[in-house]
């Protein structure tokens, strides 16, 4: 068992069993009950009920704060330690025992998570962490207490340092148990968001349910400021909704009628009815959950090189405590060869290293989840930073995945906007996808000359379009396969914009009025505003970027060039994807594979890092590491520069806490005794707390990591506002 095992056995069998009232899976942590992960340790007899991490931070944190108040008047009580500082003991009758009693009750009290775990850990021949302080504690306090009793004549009062010792230890463990806990007690505070009720809608009114009560296809009202009961689609209003706590994205986003909404969200500013289409562990809240439980239950190659580490430090540590002893007792200083020997135990204990690792991979976890980026395998977050090449998939990725008017052309000298009215009106019963397209556009269209325009008596045909009367006029709206049934053609001078159309690879739809075609309509799959920021910020860190999609050639084509990117596939059938991931790697790139997690798989499997965009689908859980919880390409620099931040750490803090302790076990042990220089107890001791508080308070500097898309790559639209706001304060200034 590694030394992260032995210290969140406990929190994490008690996580197992918890469960919450809307039906949701255990936000535990379930990695740790698996075959393979024997031996136990009980933190001092701690056991959870439900709380895990939390409650794990709450043990350490209560543990550290009596420790400290104990320790203050055994440092205090300590000859070395104020002799240090030229000061002397405070002197009364029984002031001598102060510092062995309090110490002796830190040792058992605030040390006993660590000596629990240090025998876990030599039951299962694995030395790591908890090994080491263990040891240095267990030391300190038999040194201390032979000093105390007079045995020997030995002044090796350590009280001061096994106090300081354990109430650092305790800190750390407290700091990491506390990040650890942040990013599933963020999702703990977002399922405490769900309505305990819903309005649901009968017989033309509502009566309130629980959110238990609630079923795929009932229809539920959420008022203006209310939240979201269930995953489910709108199907009557629209509203600016809230969906920072899913996606991390700051800003309102609008849905109207068709638009999926996730359980959890706001309706800011408006009214809206919502068909349920997913309850209980179906929700997208849910795989989130999951993800996150899996995310912190992950292996992880650099907790695995802590814990290596670890293991080499305590051997190094005791080979040089074993070689300490003899070569001083060799030389004929039988008193000095305990003295230093104890020394070199005593400091040896890596405080620093033991937060080096977990503490950077506890906080960029929990920073991660907050920003809607769900990391499902720790080592997809390490990967992150070496990744040159990102392949997206077009459909739903970098574009909308739905129709949208792109252009419209009339003839005769007829208004754009009147053609599209009328072919609004005549679509406006149709739940078509091309139908709700064009009535959306009508809707926001500047100039749409006689808006709103009602259609009668209408009829539809699959595969060629739809009829009605729209102000005593028969229109009819569809393709080539309509104009082919009525005997028409496209008019000569639309042909020159339909070209230009088709050649993008956009559909084609003509409006037909009376029997003439009046004009035409281009539908694409619009991209994504957000598409274009994003791309040329992974241009701009070195990166290469790629799109794949089963479209047609001059389709892919054409929003590859809108959006600058390096290389296009095209014509992919979805089981052939993973060979385009095969092909960039088989040129020597490390490629993360952005996609939906419907189709792609196969190649979110190969990737080096898999990247699905929405949470909670059977595939994005099974084939990426990585799950965006918004639908934002721009997620992906979250993740490119989160990564490359926590390496950074990662190694100052090894370089730290490693360089520490080489240093000073040979200075304690005295390899510079001849030139007249010793590392004393205390100055060693001292040393070795500054560089434990440098590394923590370094791994805290992550949390100042920019990881908002909207910061790390603004869209014109978002520039401009930004710019409106800017001028708009310096005017009132």
């Amino acid at each position: 068992m590694s030394s992260s095992d032995a210290r969140h056995q406990d929190a994490h069998a008690a996580h197992e069993e918890h469960s919450d009232r809307h039906g949701h899976p255990s936000r535990g942590h379930s990695g740790h009950g698996q075959p393979g992960h024997s031996g136990h340790s009980d933190h001092g007899g701690h056991s959870g009920h439900g709380g895990g991490h939390g409650d794990h931070a709450a043990m350490f944190r209560s543990r550290f704060w009596l420790s400290l108040v104990l320790a203050l008047p055994v440092m205090a009580f300590s000859p070395m330690f104020v002799g240090f500082f030229g000061l002397s003991v405070p002197e009364f009758p029984g002031a001598h025992w102060v510092a062995p009693v309090l110490g002796t009750v830190i040792y058992l009290y605030g040390g006993m998570p660590f000596l629990t775990g240090g025998i876990s850990e030599l039951r299962s021949r694995r030395p790591g962490m908890m090994l080491l302080i263990a040891m240095a504690i267990t030391v300190a306090f038999v040194a201390s207490w032979i000093t105390s009793l007079g045995v020997g004549g030995f002044q090796l009062d350590f009280w001061w340092e096994l106090a300081l010792l354990v109430v650092i230890m305790l800190l750390g463990h407290w700091m990491e148990m506390r990040a650890l806990g942040a990013a599933s007690g963020a999702l703990d505070a977002l399922a405490e968001l769900l309505p305990d009720d819903a309005e649901k809608v009968v017989d033309g009114g509502t009566v309130t349910v629980s959110v238990a009560e609630l079923a795929a296809g009932d229809i539920v009202l959420v008022r203006s400021g209310g939240r979201v009961p269930a995953d489910g689609r709108i199907v009557d209003g629209h509203a600016e909704f809230d969906e920072s706590m899913i996606t991390g994205e700051s800003r309102t986003v609008p849905r109207a009628a068709g638009d999926t909404v996730v359980a959890g969200t706001v309706a800011v500013d408006d009214s809206v009815r919502i068909e349920v289409e997913a309850t209980g562990d179906d929700t997208a809240l849910a795989g989130i959950q999951r993800l996150v439980s899996e995310a912190q239950d992950s292996s992880s190659r650099a907790q695995a090189l802590a814990d290596r580490a670890a293991a080499l430090l305590f051997w190094f540590a005791l080979g040089a405590g074993i070689i300490t002893f003899l070569v001083w007792l060799l030389i004929g200083f039988p008193d000095e060869a305990v003295v230093r020997t104890v020394t070199v135990l005593v400091i040896a204990c890596p405080h620093a290293l033991g937060l080096a690792i977990p503490l950077v991979i506890a906080i960029s976890t929990e920073r991660a989840a907050s920003a809607g980026v769900l990391i499902k395998d720790r080592i997809a977050l390490e990967r992150m930073r070496s990744i040159d090449t990102v392949l997206f998939d077009k459909t739903g990725t970098l574009t909308r995945g739905a129709h949208t008017v792109a252009a419209v052309a009339s003839v005769d000298g007829l208004d754009d906007g009147r053609v599209l009215a009328l072919a609004a009106a005549a679509e406006a019963r149709s739940e078509h996808p091309v139908a709700r397209a064009i009535t959306a556009a009508a809707a926001e269209y500047d100039d749409a000359a006689g808006l709103p325009l009602t259609g009668s008596d209408f009829s539809s045909a699959a595969g060629r379009g739809v009829r009605a009367q729209v102000d005593g006029t028969e229109v009819a709206v569809g393709g080539p396969n309509l104009l082919e049934e009525m005997s028409l053609e496209s008019p000569s001078e639309l042909a020159d914009r339909i070209e230009e159309w088709t050649g993008r690879g956009a559909s084609i739809v003509h409006v037909i009025a009376d029997d003439r075609v009046i004009g035409a309509v281009a539908l694409e799959d619009a991209v994504r505003p957000e598409s274009q920021a994003a791309v040329k910020a992974l241009r701009d860190r070195g990166v290469q970027v790629a799109l794949i999609t089963g479209d047609a050639r001059q389709v892919a084509e054409a929003v590859g060039r809108e959006l600058g990117i390096d290389e296009v596939f095209a014509d992919v059938l979805p089981h052939d994807k993973d060979s385009a991931v095969a092909d960039l790697q088989g040129r020597g790139r490390s490629v993360a594979m952005v996609g939906d997690g419907v189709n792609d798989a196969p190649a979110l499997a190969r990737a080096d890092v898999g990247i699905a965009i929405g949470a909670g689908t059977d595939v994005a859980m099974e084939s990426a590491g990585v799950v965006l919880a918004g639908n934002d390409p721009r997620a992906v620099l979250s993740m490119i520069d989160l990564s490359r931040a926590s390496y950074r750490k990662m190694m100052q803090n090894l370089v730290w806490a490693a360089g520490y302790n080489v240093l000073a076990v040979p200075l304690a042990a005295g390899v510079l005794a001849p030139l007249g220089f010793v590392l004393s107890p205390a100055v060693g001791a001292i040393l070795m707390s500054l560089s434990t508080i440098i590394v923590a308070l370094n791994a805290q500097l992550l949390r100042r990591t920019e990881l908002d898309p909207q910061n790390l790559a603004p869209t014109a639209e978002q520039d401009d506002a930004s710019r409106r706001e800017t001028a708009g304060a310096a005017e009132r200034g």
